[in-house]
C-alpha cells in the first residue's frame, strides 16, 4: 500500500516536534503504535513486571504519522518499536532502510503461515504479533428491538432492512478500515466490490470520524450493525456489551506485525520487548476481554488458556475466500482512498437519498409489477451503484502512478486534484440523476 505516498502531510508538523524529543534513560523502551490503550496498558504492566529494570514509553499514533514521526528522527533519537495493524507500513519502513533484522526473536512454535499469508516476515524485518480478519458485529438488543435481523454477510447489508443502521469508517481515516474495504474489493473484484461497497454505504447511517466510532457506536447501541476487524467485535463481546461478531465468508486473516526500528536509543531492552509480545506469556495477554485479538500461536500452543468458543484463525484462514494480496492493495492504496471519499464520505447524504428512494420504488415494484418503473429503477441502480473508476482504469500502471507520486510536486497535486474533484462532482450527479430516476420509478408503480 502507497503510505509512504500519505505521510508527507504529516511529517513537516512531526518534525517540529521531533526537535524536541530528549533523548530517552537508558532501560526505557520507546514503543510507537496505533493500538488502543487497552492494549498497550495491559502488555507495559505484564512486561515491566517480568523485566523490573525495563519502562515502556508508549507513543500513540496512527499508523500514516507513525511513519512519518520515525523517519523524521536521526539515529539514536528514533523509538525503539513500531506495532501496529497494517502490514504495508513495516514494508515502507523496511524499505526506507529503518528496520533492524529480528528473525531471531521469533517464536519456533508459531506456523510459517496462517492460509498462504506469511506469519513473520521472510526477510526478518518485522514479526507477526497476532493476527486478524474482517467483518460485522452487531448489537442484539439494538436488532431485536429495531427488528433487524442478523448479518452473515457482507452481502446482506445492500438490503432495505439495514438502511439507516449500519455504520462504517473510511480507509483514508483508518488503516484496519482499509483493509476491511480491500479485503472485499479483492474478494468481488474491483467492480463488483465497489457496487456492493456504494450500496453498503447508502444503507449506513454514518461514516465516523475515527475507526473507534464504529465499535464504540455498536457497543453503546447508537448503530446496529458496524464493518469492523475482529478485535473490535470481539473485545465488545468479551467484555460484556449486548453484542456479536461474524466473518464473512470474504474475508482475510493477515498478522498485525512489530518490528524494531533501526536507529533506536535502546535496541538491547526492545528486543526482550519484542521476544516477550510473542512469546507464550505474551500471547496468552491477547485472550484478556479487553483486547480479544487472535494469537500467532495455533490452541494447541496456547498452554490451555484458549476460551471456550474463541475464534480459531488458521481455521477461518482455511474457508476465507481471500489470499490476501499486500502487493495489489499497496499498488492502489491512495486510490482506493480517493475514490471513497469523493463518492461516499464527501457524498453520504446524497447517497443515502438516492438509496432510500431506490429502496422505495422496489418495494412499490414487488408488491405491483411494472415494466417501464423496472426500467427506470435499473437506471437508477446502475447510476448509484457503479464505480466512478472502473477496474480497467483501477489496473492501469500509469494512472496508479500519478496516485503514488508525491503531492509536493505541483504538477502531480493539480492533477490529482482535478481527479478528485472529477469524481466529487460525477458522484453528486450520479446520485442525484439516480433519485429522480427512483421517484419516477416509484411514481410509475403506483
Amino acid at each position: 500500500m502507497r503510505i509512504q505516498k500519505k505521510i508527507t502531510s504529516a511529517a513537516a508538523v512531526l518534525a517540529l516536534s521531533a526537535g524536541a524529543m530528549t533523548t530517552a534513560l537508558a532501560g526505557t523502551v520507546t514503543v510507537i503504535t496505533s493500538f488502543p490503550k487497552e492494549l498497550t496498558q495491559a502488555y507495559r504492566t505484564a512486561f515491566e513486571k517480568a523485566n523490573p529494570g525495563i519502562k515502556l514509553e508508549i507513543l500513540n499514533k496512527n499508523t500514516v504519522q507513525g511513519i512519518a514521526y520515525v523517519r523524521e528522527l536521526a539515529p539514536g533519537q528514533r523509538p525503539d518499536v513500531f506495532w501496529a495493524s497494517a502490514p504495508d507500513a513495516f514494508e515502507v519502513l523496511a524499505g526506507l532502510q529503518l528496520l533492524d533484522n529480528v528473525a531471531g526473536l521469533a517464536n519456533k512454535d508459531a506456523p510459517a503461515k496462517v492460509g498462504a499469508y506469511p506469519i513473520n516476515d521472510p526477510k526478518g524485518r518485522y514479526l507477526g504479533q497476532a493476527l486478524a480478519g474482517y467483518g460485522l458485529m452487531w448489537n442484539t438488543r439494538y436488532m431485536a428491538a429495531n427488528k433487524v435481523p442478523a448479518p452473515k454477510q457482507w452481502a446482506d447489508l445492500v438490503k432495505p432492512v439495514y438502511f439507516g443502521h449500519v455504520a462504517m469508517s473510511s480507509p483514508s481515516r483508518s488503516g484496519t478500515t482499509h483493509l476491511t474495504v480491500e479485503t472485499l474489493l479483492q474478494g468481488e473484484g474491483w467492480d463488483k466490490g465497489w457496487s456492493q461497497m456504494l450500496q453498503i454505504a447508502g444503507n449506513c447511517a454514518a461514516i465516523t470520524e475515527r475507526s473507534f466510532g464504529v465499535p464504540d457506536g455498536v457497543n453503546n447501541g447508537q448503530f446496529g450493525v458496524g464493518l469492523v476487524i475482529d478485535f473490535f467485535g470481539l473485545a465488545g463481546k468479551y467484555s460484556g456489551f449486548p453484542v456479536e461478531f461474524a466473518y464473512p465468508d470474504v474475508t482475510a486473516v493477515v498478522p498485525a506485525n512489530i518490528a524494531l526500528v533501526a536507529g533506536g536509543k535502546n535496541a538491547e531492552e526492545a528486543r526482550k520487548f519484542i521476544s516477550y509480545t510473542v512469546s507464550l506469556e505474551g500471547q496468552q495477554l491477547l485472550y484478556s476481554p479487553a483486547i480479544s485479538r487472535l494469537p500467532i500461536l495455533p490452541p494447541a500452543a496456547m498452554g490451555g488458556k484458549t476460551p471456550a468458543g474463541y475464534p480459531n484463525p488458521f481455521e477461518i484462514a482455511k474457508r476465507a475466500k481471500v489470499q490476501f494480496d499486500s502487493d495489489l492493495s499497496e499498488a492502489r492504496y491512495n486510490v482506493v482512498s480517493a475514490v471513497f471519499d469523493q463518492t461516499i464520505t464527501f457524498r453520504i447524504k446524497e447517497l443515502q437519498a438516492a438509496t432510500k428512494a431506490i429502496h422505495a420504488a422496489e418495494a412499490a415494484l414487488a408488491r405491483k409489477p411494472n415494466p417501464k418503473a423496472a426500467a427506470l429503477l435499473k437506471d437508477a441502480r446502475a447510476a448509484a451503484f457503479s464505480p466512478v473508476v472502473d477496474a480497467t482504469k483501477a489496473a492501469d500502471k500509469e494512472f496508479l502512478a500519478v496516485f503514488a507520486a508525491s503531492k509536493k510536486d505541483a504538477a502531480v497535486n493539480k492533477r490529482v486534484t482535478a481527479l478528485e474533484d472529477h469524481w466529487n462532482t460525477e458522484a453528486r450527479a450520479n446520485y442525484e440523476r439516480a433519485r429522480t430516476l427512483a421517484e419516477q420509478a416509484l411514481a410509475a408503480a403506483r
